[in-house]
């Protein structure tokens, strides 16, 4: 049975690739990756995966590089703003190239009313999407990745203190190899998870105190926690970090998801699907010490 890989080339999906072809035993003719970037994947279409171009922004050539696909994991794009156009296009393209059922890259609550992270509407818009289209599903909706602290924490190690909006709020950061670990073996046997949704969550939910003094314990240099509102976020993502204002305003939204309770979410997910404890933020931000403390 082939399975559609959208967003092929980078890190989540060819990790699920990797594991899909070495712990899971699929063929790897059973594959088919769509990615803007084929040559970033002679590797894999050297052992034998079926590599082609496909763009969500080119919605006409979508059908055509998902054709001869039963299943798909439909990875969600990276462009903010854009995403419900983009996802509900390739949704469309999926149904008409004959794909029967589709795995989702989510967002943790992403359901939740009035949940103010800038990517809950886009998620949930496309879960809506999928089930519009009538296809079967499962909605892997992935908590924040640990990996993405990694720059967090070496910017509150370089400046000394960890500023933060998120309030006394609490995140089970995930790390992405368990988010792949997840999305393959869900791909590996979608029958068991038959629209079903996995909340993916790390093993520890850590608010910004603990986060501080994690960065500051890992790095080796004293991190001051600095509480701030969501303007004063925004001013200084624009002001010291150079960032584009709509685009500061957006990281300040999961500063307020974060402080509405709403990644205060743990689940036995990742063990009971990938077979391992998850990965803790620690053990992920350990990997970077040199680069933290550099």
């Amino acid at each position: 049975m082939s399975t559609v890989i959208t967003g092929a080339s980078g890190h989540l999906a060819r990790r699920v690739v990797e594991l899909l072809l070495d712990e899971h035993g699929i063929a790897p003719n059973d594959l088919i990756l769509v990615t803007r970037s084929p040559d970033r994947l002679s590797d894999v279409a050297g052992r034998g995966a079926q590599v082609r171009r496909g763009d969500f922004d080119d919605p006409e050539g979508l059908p055509a590089a998902f054709a001869g696909g039963e299943r798909m994991l439909l990875i969600s794009a990276v462009e903010i703003g854009e995403r419900i156009r983009q996802h509900t296009a390739a949704v469309e393209a999926a149904k008409a190239a004959g794909i029967r059922y589709i795995a989702y890259t989510s967002f943790v609550n992403t359901d939740v009313d009035d949940n103010p992270a800038a990517i809950a509407p886009e998620h949930r818009a496309t879960e809506e999407a999928i089930h519009a289209a009538g296809m079967t599903s499962t909605f892997l909706r992935n908590s924040i990745y640990a990996e993405l602290q990694t720059a967090d924490a070496a910017t509150a190690l370089t400046a000394g203190r960890l500023v933060t909006n998120a309030g006394e709020g609490r995140t089970a950061y995930v790390s992405r190899d368990d988010c792949a670990a997840v999305a393959a073996a869900v791909l590996a046997d979608p029958s068991a998870h038959q629209n079903a949704t996995y909340e993916v969550t790390g093993p520890d939910a850590l608010d910004a105190r603990e986060l501080a003094a994690l960065y500051a314990e890992i790095g080796g240099k004293p991190v001051e926690l600095l509480p701030v509102d969501d303007a004063t976020f925004t001013q200084g993502l624009v002001e010291h970090a150079g960032m584009p204002q709509p685009l500061a305003e957006t990281y300040a939204t999961f500063g307020a998801a974060i402080r509405a309770g709403l990644l205060d979410v743990r689940t036995g997910v990742v063990e009971r699907l990938a077979g391992h404890p998850p990965r803790s933020l620690r053990e992920v931000l350990e990997q970077e010490t040199a680069a933290l403390a550099a």
